[in-house]
């Protein structure tokens, strides 16, 4: 997948991939929208964005997750309660 709006710069936020060259991390957009921001309401928060950018945020972090094996923690089975 390519992505025309994701940079990485070393000397830029500590190599965080970034949109557009701004110091907005992908990470910050992928949050506001995870805590239910909508659109709009990331766009007015961070005027600099471009409805396009909040996309490509997206598809990023999906396609970070999607080639990384996540340590998930197994379900524990419920403790027994004894009367």
């Amino acid at each position: 997948m390519n992505f025309t709006r994701i940079t990485v710069n070393f000397h830029q936020m500590g190599g965080v991939p970034c949109l557009r060259g701004l110091r907005i991390p992908v990470a910050t957009v992928v949050d506001m929208v995870a805590e239910g921001m909508s659109e709009a309401e990331i766009l007015q928060a961070l005027p600099d964005l471009e409805a396009e950018d909040i996309q490509e945020a997206l598809r990023f972090a999906a396609e970070a997750v999607r080639e990384q094996v996540l340590p998930l923690v197994p379900e524990r089975e419920p403790a027994m309660v004894m009367a």
